[in-house]
């Protein structure tokens, strides 16, 4: 069972709990066919048993160790072309908060993975619906490991793998909402020329020479930024070069 946040505007504010569920993201889609949701409203489970990721790769948890939630917000102030800006505020609400709470480097990898110490720690998929030329809703899904100690993958972690110490879950949720609502804010007063710059400044490889493989071809590449679609944009002998969503990969 999780409290109602007290230090946010919005978020959370209208909570609901579940012990366990297929996918918070899910179920909160299908709040969002009911038009008396609030926005902030926040859906949470100890136990995700269908958890989706981006482009629908799976997500590990261990149950009651880790947050699984997912939040429903309304930006009808952004265009779909905007949509990415988004992720952009997202990604550095966790970011925000991941550097304050560990000693250890933290970045953004593109699209949608937080990572501490090179080992990712966090995914994010965002989910959203479009309603003429403006966003009606956005699902926000979010999946933080926080004191699971054990992965599949090596290159998986958790704040408790990376600092060494357990956290209380209620705690790390309620620092956490409040670092996501201060950047949705941002985006929502128009800052977004703002939230690219320091999203760019995050990114995993940012100025480091790297491999990728694309097309199933390695090749190595600079991370340079994104463009305004989102997309990665990176800097290879064969000049610069956009990529989108699942057009790219790190080798690393």
């Amino acid at each position: 069972m999780y409290k109602i946040p007290a230090n946010t505007l919005f978020i959370g504010k209208n909570l609901v709990f579940m012990p366990e569920c297929h996918s918070t993201n899910t179920h909160a889609l299908q709040l969002c066919q009911e038009p008396s949701t609030p926005e902030g409203t926040l859906v949470i489970t100890d136990n995700q048993t269908a958890g989706r990721g981006q482009m629908g790769n799976s997500w590990e948890a261990h149950a009651g160790q880790n947050l699984t939630f997912s939040f429903i917000l309304k930006p009808a102030f952004l265009r779909p072309h905007e949509q990415y800006s988004l992720n952009m505020a997202i990604s550095l609400g966790l970011y925000d908060f991941l550097s304050a709470f560990l000693q250890q480097p933290v970045h953004i990898k593109w699209p949608n993975d937080l990572l501490a110490d090179d080992r990712k720690v966090c995914g994010i998929l965002i989910e959203n619906s479009i309603q003429g030329s403006t966003l009606a809703h956005a699902v926000v899904g979010i999946g933080l490991n926080v004191n699971q100690a054990n992965f599949s993958s090596p290159r998986a972690g958790s704040l408790r793998t990376v600092s060494g110490q357990a956290y209380a879950l209620q705690d790390v949720l309620d620092t956490l909402l409040v670092a996501l609502e201060q950047r949705y804010l941002a985006l929502r007063q128009g800052k977004t020329a703002q939230l690219k710059k320091d999203y760019e400044r995050a990114l995993f490889g940012l100025d480091e020479v790297r491999p990728f493989k694309a097309g199933g071809e390695e090749f190595e590449g600079t991370v340079k930024g994104i463009d305004e679609a989102g997309r990665l944009l990176l800097e290879t002998a064969a000049g610069m070069r956009a990529f989108a969503l699942k057009e790219i990969e790190f080798v690393y």
